[in-house]
């Protein structure tokens, strides 16, 4: 009886929902432009955009062009690992993705963070299911206060959401507001952000012995990360792994 009784209930929102997408059409995350079908995408979009999946390093989550097997590493992280023990991103960031990046970067477009949680998802399933936590890479106060959003808490939150884990965005402190990335060599993002993060006495007791899932938006050349995760293993985190939209692949890419 009660799911006849919600029959009208659910006929009703799929009503609105029908006036809604009428009135107000879904806007492509690529151009921009409303009406383009019942995704976030036209298909030429779609094939465009570089999903990123196996084989990938296991370590970064670069590309890689022969399967090794699911622990292999690209010879960059063997060379010099990095601090984080494995990162996965959804997308290749390249002129076709850059646009779903950087109106959600830098304008705060929110209608497609449900689709772009959902690529990350799909991405980090192995990473998600073993973390205890998602802590989302924070931005300083003062920038916060000044953009009104942080673009990695959505997707932490998203995230958080449709696995059911906590996601804390007070534990990780950018305790230093540092000039943007953008034109820096990578020797020099890294010097910008080095000490830039911190965790207090408190946060510490809930980080202790945890398995942590880093949330960005963008891996470029990986410092801002590497901070965060020193400061989150310096206060106990048994693993940091890494999860974000994009990555960069080639170095004319890495501007953003």
């Amino acid at each position: 009886m009660g799911s006849d009784m919600d029959q009208p209930t659910r006929m009703a929102k799929g009503a609105l929902r029908g006036v809604a997408e009428f009135l107000w059409p879904q806007r492509s995350l690529v151009s921009g432009q409303r009406g383009v079908g019942k995704g976030p995408l036209t298909a030429s979009e779609f094939a465009a955009i570089g999903f990123l999946s196996d084989p990938v390093c296991n370590t970064c989550g670069r590309p890689m062009e022969l399967d090794l097997g699911p622990e292999a590493q690209c010879a960059a992280c063997i060379a010099r690992p990095p601090r984080w023990d494995r990162a996965r991103a959804a997308l290749i960031y390249d002129a076709a993705s850059r646009r779903i990046v950087l109106d959600l970067k830098r304008s705060g477009r929110r209608d497609g963070l449900r689709t772009m949680t959902g690529w990350m998802h799909r991405a980090g399933a192995n990473l998600i299911a073993e973390a205890d936590m998602i802590i989302p890479v924070p931005l300083h106060y003062t920038r916060l206060v000044s953009r009104g959003f942080n673009q990695s808490a959505w997707l932490g939150q998203g995230i958080a959401r449709e696995a059911g884990l906590p996601c804390r965005v007070d534990l990780l402190k950018r305790k230093r507001r540092t000039p943007t990335q953008g034109n820096l060599s990578a020797k020099a993002r890294h010097r910008n952000v080095a000490g830039a993060f911190s965790i207090s006495p408190r946060a510490a007791t809930l980080i202790d012995g945890k398995r942590l899932l880093l949330v960005d938006d963008v891996l470029t050349t990986g410092a801002t990360l590497s901070a965060c995760t020193r400061a989150l293993k310096r206060a106990g985190a048994r693993q940091v792994d890494v999860l974000v939209l994009a990555r960069v692949v080639r170095e004319t890419d890495v501007t953003i």
